[in-house]
């Protein structure tokens, strides 16, 4: 098949991030959406005027946003997303966005000039953000900044509504709204260049189960309406008109995926028991209040890890005790009565809201991030607290500080917890007698302190996405060492054994929130190392029950003995797959569908 010069070649493979899984075949329906953005002095007679119609279209964006959110609203399946376009509403408000633009605009630079280096620099400040699920907030910014550059070019843009039967939605980025308007019986996954797997988009996708491809690049400019395709949401693999031999293999494919989500939903609500009778608590991470839901829905026992950051980010000041205490209340409601995590803020403070005006660093992954920026923001910190032990009378809850290095600043930490506790009680509030407070092990120094930090708190959690970091001195992010990042190394095996050690020989609990915790590949050694409590992105809790159904702590404590002998990651991971194949035939492949 061609499209002008270029020609499409039987089963064209393409790979990209999968962000929501499944199998979806059908035909390319491209929504082209680039917008020509002229950029041009004015003179100082025009400055109103401009002003005058960048507000225009702010009420504009803000009218069609009310209007999606009605129509949204009128489905119960998807109301429980109505506070991403509440989000979108609140940006139109952002004083960094609207003074920045109107700032611009009496510089004499054109209200589609001046909004353009607004959103420009906004960029630059989210690209900063280390963390992959507040630096994908971006994504929600870009949107609300499309939206109204979209009224001010006056350009005419393909609709959602728009698109026809059995699509597959090819686009440069989509939006929320774009997804919670995507007709199921239509739509059936979509393909886009930009994007990552926290972004708002990712999330409804999975949420609603829409099989999804991002991070594409050049997709947009590779193929063409009508042009049959198959996304794999699961590996991230797009198949450009496919060969029958391939059609078939993946209609095989589709209808075991199929097969097995039905037999998985069968778990749901059964707990995760061990054949010799070990119980493991399979708990959700989530940010967002429309994630609980879907945790519930997928057979999580609680929250493993709430992550606070969401309510800090993109403000011109910090959240106030009134409003975090309206949010921990609603999640701990939701979640009753499982327990939920709260993890105190951990982000840098130059990263969270702009009247604090933190340095930037030479290197923030090892600066003041995390419970160091809380201890030095103390009046923050201390809101914070004040919030989450409010709300504690309406749930279970358990506090988590983040990066703990030593015992002296978890003592800290917990002397300023009592005092928060005293204010309460001399100002006449109440809050639970009785919360758990944990620390996340992820640095070196808690795994070596790891028997001491255990006679101080109540539980561990290992956070093994920076654990792994820090202990292999190994950037993720950085393609040029990437390949070093193995979950599976050998000291990374070792760190978690003294952890667990440590947490079992105190009487303490030990989980894990990492995504280590979700991957079904390690749920037999995690179980052999002695966890309690597993907390992963909800979608997975199913699998990895299923595998912990299966299997006995005796076959993990084998294998762990086993892969200790072993001294490469490769090594390790060889054994690994070997193993879980030969203890779940068939159903470790199956899992992995």
């Amino acid at each position: 098949m061609v499209l002008g010069k270029i020609e499409v070649a039987k089963d064209t493979y393409l790979v990209g991030i999968g962000v929501s899984p499944g199998i979806s075949i059908g035909e390319i329906n491209l929504l082209n959406r680039n917008t020509t953005v002229d950029d041009w002095p004015i003179t100082a007679d025009e400055v109103d005027a401009e002003l005058e119609r960048f507000h225009w279209a702010l009420e504009q964006s803000r009218d069609e946003l009310l209007e999606i959110k009605q129509k949204v609203s009128s489905k119960p399946h998807l109301r429980e997303h109505l506070y991403i376009l509440d989000t979108h509403l609140l940006i139109l408000e952002d004083e960094m966005l609207v003074q920045g633009t109107e700032r611009a605009i009496r510089e004499q630079i054109s209200c589609e000039g001046a909004l353009k280096r607004t959103l420009q620099q906004l960029r630059q400040m989210f690209d900063k953000i280390e963390d992959e699920y507040l630096r994908e907030r971006r994504s929600d910014v870009d949107a609300v900044g499309g939206r109204i550059m979209r009224i001010l070019t006056g350009e005419n843009q393909r609709s959602i509504d728009d698109i026809g039967p059995r699509a597959l939605v090819v686009a440069h980025d989509l939006s929320p709204a774009d997804t919670l308007q995507m007709d199921r019986d239509r739509v059936l996954g979509f393909i886009t260049d930009k994007g990552g797997k926290t972004s708002h988009t990712a999330i409804l996708a999975r949420s609603l189960e829409i099989p999804a491809i991002v991070g594409l690049e050049t997709i947009t400019s590779l193929v063409y309406d009508r042009l049959p395709a198959i996304i794999d949401g699961s590996s991230g693999v797009v198949i450009l008109n496919p060969s029958e031999e391939t059609f078939k293999e993946y209609l095989k494919r589709k209808q075991s995926y199929r097969y097995l989500q039905k037999e998985l939903h069968g778990f749901k609500d059964l707990p995760a028991i061990t054949t010799d009778n070990v119980r493991v608590a399979l708990r959700g991470n989530c940010e967002l209040v429309s994630e609980f839901p879907v945790a519930r829905n997928h057979g999580a026992e609680g929250v493993g890890l709430y992550r606070t950051e969401f309510l800090y980010l993109g403000r011109s000041e910090p959240p106030s005790e009134a409003e975090q205490f309206a949010a921990y209340r609603e999640i701990l409601e939701e979640m009753q009565p499982h327990p939920v995590t709260i993890r105190t803020l951990d982000i840098g403070g130059d990263k969270v809201v702009s009247q604090l005006n933190v340095a930037d660093e030479a290197n923030p992954a090892m600066g003041l991030r995390a419970i160091r920026f809380s201890l030095r923001e103390g009046k923050l910190f201390k809101i914070q607290l004040r919030a989450i032990l409010r709300a504690s009378v309406y749930g279970n809850v358990r506090i988590m500080f983040p990066m703990i290095s030593g015992v002296a600043e978890l003592r800290t930490c917990k002397r300023i917890l009592r005092e928060v506790q005293e204010e309460l009680d001399q100002e006449g509030f109440r809050y639970a007698p009785v919360i758990e407070v944990g620390i996340m092990v992820e640095t070196p120094s808690a795994v070596l302190l790891a028997p001491f930090l255990a006679e101080e708190v109540d539980f561990f959690s290992v956070g093994t996405n920076d654990l792994i970091q820090y202990c292999l001195a190994v950037d993720r992010g950085n393609e040029y060492v990437a390949y070093l990042y193995e979950p599976m190394h050998p000291a990374i095996l070792r760190a978690l054994e003294a952890v667990c050690r440590a947490a079992n020989d105190a009487g303490i609990s030990v989980g894990l929130c990492g995504e280590m915790a979700g991957d079904p590949l390690y749920a037999l050694v995690l179980l052999g190392l002695g966890f309690h409590e597993l907390s992963m992105n909800p979608a997975s809790i199913p699998r990895v029950k299923r595998i912990l159904r299966k299997v006995s702590r005796r076959d993990g404590e084998r294998l762990l003995t086993t892969l200790l002998r072993l001294k490469t990651a490769k090594e390790v991971s060889a054994c690994l797959d070997k193993e879980m194949r030969k203890c779940l035939p068939g159903i470790f492949d199956q899992v992995l569908i």
